[in-house]
C-alpha cells in the first residue's frame, strides 16, 4: 500500500487534520427485505453494498459495518459520495422496509487504519532463540524499530476515540 493510500491521499498532515476535511457521519437509507431465512439489506444509492442478518439487531448492525466500510473506501480513493435518497422517494416491494443507516466515520477510519498485517520473517535461529528465552515481542519489537527507522510516531497514539 502506498503511503498516498495508507494516508489518504493527504500527505503531510495529521490524521486530525484529515478528519477534519471528511464529514464524521453519513446516514443513508437501507432496504430490509424480509425473507423465511433472514434479512437482507441493500442500499439503493450505493451500489454492490450487501449484507444480511438473521434478526433485525444482526441485519442493522452489519449494514453499519457494511455501510462504513464502503464509505471509507470511496474516501480513499476520492470517490464522490452520492446524497443519500429522500425516504419517500424510494419504491418498497411488499417484505421491504427502509431503515436510516447512520456510521460515525472517525471510528471506521480509526478501526481500519489500526488493523494489523501479518508478516512472515526470517530471523537467525540463535537470535530466535534469545528472544524467546527473554519472552521478546517480536511484532513490537518490529513496529518500534520501523517507527524509529522511519522517524515517525504511531499519529492513532493520542487518539481517544
Amino acid at each position: 500500500m502506498s503511503m498516498a493510500r495508507a494516508t489518504g491521499n493527504f500527505k503531510g498532515r495529521n490524521q486530525k487534520e484529515r478528519d477534519g476535511d471528511l464529514k464524521r457521519s453519513y446516514s443513508f437509507p437501507a432496504i430490509f427485505e424480509y425473507d423465511e431465512d433472514g434479512i437482507s439489506v441493500f442500499f439503493p444509492d450505493l451500489p454492490g453494498v450487501f449484507t444480511c442478518g438473521d434478526t433485525e439487531e444482526e441485519a442493522n448492525q452489519n449494514a453499519k459495518e457494511a455501510l462504513g466500510l464502503h464509505l471509507f473506501g470511496m474516501e480513499q480513493d476520492l470517490d464522490p459520495i452520492p446524497a443519500p435518497s429522500k425516504v419517500y422517494e424510494l419504491t418498497l416491494e411488499s417484505q421491504q422496509a427502509v431503515v436510516i443507516v447512520n456510521v460515525f466515520m472517525p471510528i471506521i477510519r480509526d478501526r481500519v487504519q489500526r488493523a494489523t498485517i501479518k508478516k512472515t520473517l526470517t530471523v537467525q535461529k540463535w537470535l530466535n532463540d534469545l528472544a524467546e528465552e527473554h519472552k521478546i515481542n517480536f511484532s513490537h519489537v518490529l513496529q518500534e524499530a520501523l517507527k524509529e527507522r522511519l522517524d515517525i510516531r504511531d499519529p492513532y497514539e493520542d487518539n481517544n476515540l
